[in-house]
């Protein structure tokens, strides 16, 4: 019996790329004739006619499943979603723009088949075409998280990935609210083979990841696999204290030599906003990871169901 690899495709407000990718995944499916595929995009709230869209394929392909939330959730829960609901052998995730080059799964199934690997990840090795400020930081962040978390992630790593269900299976064991997909990934381990590939753009339609979007994304990532934050927030208290304690031992010093009881005030103001501001970053810091513990403890759903294939 043939084996089944099932494609989860996150969607929001993807109505123009939707017909396109749907062409371009069957032809790529046609090259791996050894496994059947399934295809199932998860509409993430849509407010276009995505949802519209999806619904006229599966009506001629039986192969097109879809899982569509009663608002939008964010990606994360939509690839969530996707692994829940995916009923293949292997899963893979991609985007639906094609950023993620479809033809890239043959090389991933080659990679898996034979038990080489248990997860084939696709990386891009360059950032033509996107902002230099973007790619700037983006350095920069996988930088710093690897530098403050155990868990390494790579830098230029997309969520397109084939994936066994071993590795599926281990990562729906871990439910918990505050999701980041790549960390998640790099947390289970297993067998990875990185499948490089040049920086694509998008086949339609415009980005929904603003900079201030992906900023915040990170913060979450970093607060979700690192504590090393409020050790930093910490060891600063620790420091400035002992700053201060000096400081004040030379300003009695001072006073009691030379009689300059009133002098430095400019340098004190900023002294104080300096110490404010560490403070304030401090509370910011430990503020974040009472938020996340504030979410899990509630237990609410990460995302809700509207209707499938099968309503």
């Amino acid at each position: 019996m043939k084996k089944m690899i099932s494609v989860v495709v996150p969607c929001y407000n993807e109505s123009e790329a939707v017909d396109i990718f749907y062409k371009e995944i069957c032809r790529v499916a046609k090259e791996i004739p050894q496994v059947n595929f399934e295809f199932l995009f998860v509409d993430d709230g849509s407010r276009d006619d995505t949802l519209e869209k999806i619904q006229k394929l599966h009506k001629k392909d039986s192969r097109v499943r879809f899982v569509s939330f009663s608002r939008n959730f964010g990606k994360e829960a939509a690839i969530l979603a996707g692994m829940q609901y995916a009923e293949g052998d292997f899963v893979a995730t991609m985007d639906v723009d094609l950023q993620d080059p479809p033809e890239l799964l043959t090389q991933m199934y080659d990679a898996i088949k034979d038990n080489k690997y248990d997860i084939a990840v696709a990386r891009r090795v360059s950032r033509k075409g996107e902002p230099p400020v973007r790619s700037f930081f983006a350095k920069i962040y996988y930088f710093i998280i690897n530098k403050l978390s155990n868990v390494k992630m790579m830098d230029g790593v997309r969520d397109f990935q084939l994936m066994t269900r071993q590795v599926v299976n281990a990562i729906l064991s871990m439910p918990e609210y505050n999701r980041y997909s790549k960390g998640l990934t790099s947390f289970v381990g297993f067998r990875v083979k990185y499948i490089e590939f040049e920086h694509v753009d998008r086949v339609a339609g415009e980005t929904h990841w603003s900079f201030w979007k992906l900023f915040i994304y990170g913060i979450e990532a970093i607060c979700a696999f690192s504590t090393v934050p409020l050790v930093l927030a910490a060891v600063l208290g620790v420091l400035f204290c002992l700053i201060a304690f000096v400081m004040i031992v030379v300003i009695i010093c001072k006073t009691l030599m030379f009689g300059d009881p009133v002098g430095g005030w400019p340098s004190m103001i900023c002294v104080v906003l300096l110490m404010g501001g560490l403070q304030l970053l401090a509370l910011g810091i430990i503020g974040q990871y009472l938020a996340k513990a504030y979410l899990e403890s509630k237990h609410r759903p990460i995302y809700i169901v509207r209707i499938t294939e099968k309503d």
